[in-house]
C-alpha cells in the first residue's frame, strides 16, 4: 500500500451520504453539512465537515544539525507556541514545492536534502484534508522572513536535545508538530509495557 492511498476500510461501519449542505464560508475552510445515516439504528444526522486544501510540516535540520522551530500566537488557545514550520498547499502545487515554500517564507530557510515522510488526517472527524509531512536536511539561511499579513513568528535554531526536552515537557503540544517530530526524533518517553 503507498503511504498517500486510502487505508483498509469496513464498508460496515460507513454511514449512508443523505444530502449536503454548504456551510458558512470561513477564513481557512470551506463548511457544509453532511446528513449521514447511522448503519447501527438508521438515525439520520447532520454532521459537519471543514474543507481545505493539503497542509504540510516539517523537521528542518541546518547544517549545524539544530532544529530550525517557531513561534507564533495561535489564536484558539490564546497563547504562542513552539511548533515545527508549515503551512497550506496553494492551488497547483505540489507537497514539496508548498513545503519548500512555507519552509523560506516563515524562517528564510531554504536549501538541503528533502524526504517525504508521509501524511496524516488532521482531524478526521471534521476535516478532509491530509498534512503531508518532509525531513529538510541541511538547510542554510538563504533569506529573510517574508509572513503574510497575518502572521508574526519568531524563527529559533534549536539543538535536536532542547526540541525532544521540549516535547517531553509538554511546550510542543501542537499536534501536528508532534507528528511530524516523532517521525524523526525519539520525543516520546518510553513505556515498557511491554516488558
Amino acid at each position: 500500500m503507498n503511504r498517500y492511498d486510502k487505508p483498509p476500510v469496513n464498508e460496515a461501519l460507513d454511514w449512508q451520504h443523505v444530502s449536503s449542505k454548504p456551510g458558512p464560508t470561513l477564513p481557512l475552510f470551506e463548511s457544509r453539512f453532511d446528513r449521514l445515516r447511522n448503519p447501527r439504528n438508521g438515525l439520520e444526522l447532520d454532521r459537519l465537515v471543514l474543507s481545505s486544501v493539503d497542509w504540510v510540516n516539517m523537521v528542518a535540520l541546518d547544517t549545524e544539525q539544530r532544529c530550525i522551530m517557531i513561534r507564533q500566537y495561535r489564536f484558539g488557545v490564546g497563547y504562542s507556541t513552539l511548533e515545527t514550520p508549515g503551512g497550506m498547499v496553494d492551488e497547483g502545487e505540489s507537497a514539496l514545492a508548498a513545503a519548500k515554500r512555507e519552509l523560506l517564507e516563515e524562517t528564510g530557510y531554504a536549501g538541503g536534502q528533502w524526504h517525504d515522510l508521509g501524511a496524516v488526517e488532521p482531524n478526521p472527524a471534521i476535516h478532509d484534508n491530509l498534512c503531508h509531512h518532509f525531513l529538510a536536511l541541511g538547510v542554510e539561511c538563504a533569506a529573510e522572513l517574508t509572513l503574510g499579513a497575518g502572521e508574526h513568528i519568531e524563527v529559533e535554531a534549536m539543538p535536536v536535545s532542547e526540541v525532544i526536552a521540549a516535547a517531553h515537557s509538554g511546550e510542543i503540544r501542537h499536534a501536528l508538530a508532534l507528528s511530524v517530530l516523532a517521525r524523526v526524533l525519539p520525543i516520546w518517553p518510553r513505556v515498557d509495557w511491554l516488558a
